[in-house]
């Protein structure tokens, strides 16, 4: 097994991992693997995100096959979002991925404030 081709990511891989590891995606993908949400559920679960790009977001998340958009028949007119299956499949993956960055917050601090120190030496 060629573990170099494995790995290999080329563009549209890059575009998908862009668009689904977005902090308006990955914010998104947390509130609907808990439960349907309408639009401004989804507006006041995460307050620091503009219309414009919750919107956004949601229509790639949609694009992608990960979320489904519902059109609920009530007064006024209401949409819903929720998680597909193959966007439950995200689930592990993204849980590993913010377990290593709470793992490893510290050390990256650390290398952070260290480059600062060396970059702000050289001036």
């Amino acid at each position: 097994m060629d573990t170099a081709a494995e790995v290999r990511i080329d563009a549209p891989h890059r575009e998908l991992l862009d668009q689904i590891l977005d902090k308006w995606s990955l914010a998104v993908l947390s509130e609907l693997c808990e439960r349907p949400c309408r639009f401004n559920e989804l507006r006041r679960a995460i307050p620091q995100v503009t219309q414009k790009s919750l919107t956004a977001t949601l229509r790639r998340l949609e694009r992608n096959g990960v979320i489904d958009r519902e059109v609920v028949s009530t007064r006024p007119v209401a949409v819903r979002y929720r998680i597909t299956p193959l966007g439950k499949t995200l689930r592990h993956p993204v849980d590993v991925l913010l377990a290593w960055t709470a793992q490893h917050m510290p050390a990256i601090e650390r290398a952070r404030e260290d480059f600062d120190d060396h970059e702000e030496a050289r001036l």
